[in-house]
């Protein structure tokens, strides 16, 4: 790990907690909004997406902390749309863990080769985040048409 940029590891941890952060708050809030006979499973799905996106958050914190950086106390901006919707709220989720795991892939871009753990932390969650873009995927295709 000596080879590792500290400020710039720093830099996307804390970006993955605050962009975390904001799906805890984004999907509770999805959670709230769910209407229609689909309510309960939809529900029930948000609330997953918004404890996983807290433990990835406190992940993401402790590996910051034992490199010893500062966790923000900030979360990314969220866009409220007003349009709730399970469409809507389906492809704005899509769009979330677009994001996610692009911060990710950042993030094993800057680590690559230089440590292990930090790889092998920023592969496990990419994988997560692309099977949750293939979920959200496929819970669209009823909603496309």
């Amino acid at each position: 790990m000596e080879d590792l940029d500290l400020d710039i590891t720093h830099n996307l941890l804390n970006k993955l907690i605050e962009y975390e952060l904001a799906g805890v708050v984004r999907y509770t809030h999805y959670s709230l909004m769910v209407r229609g006979p689909n309510r309960i499973p939809i529900v029930e799905f948000f609330k997953e997406q918004a404890a996983e996106s807290l433990m990835h958050a406190q992940q993401a914190g402790e590996i910051l902390t034992g490199l010893e950086g500062h966790p923000t106390v900030n979360i990314a901006p969220i866009r409220e749309t007003h349009q709730h919707g399970i469409s809507a709220l389906l492809k704005e989720s899509l769009e979330h863990e677009r994001t996610a795991l692009n911060l990710y892939k950042q993030l094993l871009t800057a680590v690559a080769d230089r440590s292990i753990y930090l790889e092998e932390f920023a592969r496990g969650q990419i994988g997560q985040e692309e099977l949750h873009t293939m979920e959200i995927t496929k819970m669209l295709r009823d909603y496309e048409n």
